[in-house]
């Protein structure tokens, strides 16, 4: 591959995957597309600024016309593009639709018609559902999506497998856990704890805190998804995940010890509507076939995470605007 156009690559998983695929492919150009929405910052690529082989174009995977001259001499589309919060999804469900299930229909008509090589869905594991206290996802586990959110993805993936076998297109999804990392808008339940932990304030964690998820490191993440872009079988959907379980309190917990912040900041607060209980990923296919492994210990990258916030206090303080602010009041401090 020579060029690709990455959508949403301003975004959490997007500026990583951006970044590993310039430091580890030097042959490749990338396009990246993203509307900068609030889980989208400039800021996150700001050492690309003067990359040659980088060309970042503010946009809408809506916007049929600008994707298809952005898409035009690409030997593929990846799409991270997405609204991607849980809790936003179900205050408020129709940007969820519009980005999450138009878009990909949108962005998968250009590849289309333009006869784009490969297009790559990043998805996520929550399409699943919930597990009880054993077993884990499968490629084949049955949909059962409940949330807005997982719902909406749940149909951008639908489409993706429709239009693989309606039109041959050359189609792969990926699946991943939980990830966490730099960059990652606090909202997220890492970010959030470590930011709240430095300056003593509250931290909410939602009903008894047992709820169990999968973690992957976000680069161990981008990796996988660059082996399926270069060696997955068309039509195929890959699970990424680390094994690295854990209830969400014993992360809290963690993240408190590791500031030598008390206990006591903990706050429990009204849970979740339709809270999963429990996520956890099977990735024996993409080792098996693609040969990835997760490379990041979970104690490694909790450990960098959690000292690369310290580091970058202004850019956390840029992306707490205004609107943050009353987001999260509305979802925490009224509970």
């Amino acid at each position: 591959m020579k060029k690709i156009l990455v959508t949403g690559g301003a975004g959490f998983i997007g500026n990583h995957f951006v970044r590993y695929v310039l430091q580890n492919r030097p042959s490749i150009h990338i396009i990246n597309l993203d509307l900068l929405t609030y889980a989208g910052n400039l800021e996150n690529l700001v050492d690309l600024k003067n990359n040659p082989r980088h060309e970042f174009v503010k946009g809408d995977i809506l916007d049929t016309n600008l994707v298809t001259n952005l898409a035009q001499d690409c030997d593929a589309i990846v799409n991270f593009a997405a609204e991607s919060h849980v809790d936003r999804s179900i205050t408020g469900p129709e940007a969820f639709i519009q980005t999450n299930i138009n878009g990909t229909q949108r962005l998968l008509d250009v590849a289309r018609n333009l006869k784009t090589k490969r297009f790559l869905q990043v998805s996520t594991d929550e399409v699943y559902g919930t597990l009880g206290d054993t077993g884990q996802f499968t490629e084949e586990t049955p949909l059962a999506p409940n949330s807005p959110y997982s719902a909406s993805k749940t149909a951008a993936d639908l489409l993706c497998r429709a239009y693989h076998h309606t039109y041959e297109m050359d189609i792969v999804t990926t699946r991943c856990s939980n990830n966490y990392g730099p960059f990652q808008f606090p909202e997220k339940l890492i970010p959030l704890m470590i930011m709240n932990a430095k300056s003593d304030k509250k931290l909410p964690v939602y009903g008894d805190g047992l709820n169990v998820r999968d973690w992957i490191y976000v680069d161990d993440h981008c990796e996988a998804i660059l082996a399926v872009l270069e060696k997955g079988r068309a039509g195929e959907i890959y699970n990424v995940g680390s094994d690295n379980e854990w209830p969400n309190i014993q992360i809290v917990k963690r993240i408190l010890t590791q500031l030598k912040k008390p206990d006591s900041l903990i706050t429990y607060v009204k849970d979740r509507p339709g809270h999963d209980r429990r996520y956890a990923i099977d990735s024996s296919k993409i080792k098996n076939e693609l040969g990835w492994r997760p490379k990041t210990s979970f104690d490694e990258g909790l450990q960098r995470t959690i000292n690369w916030y310290l580091e970058n206090t202004q850019w956390l303080n840029n992306v707490q605007t205004g609107e943050y602010k009353k987001y999260y009041d509305t979802q925490y401090q009224n509970r």
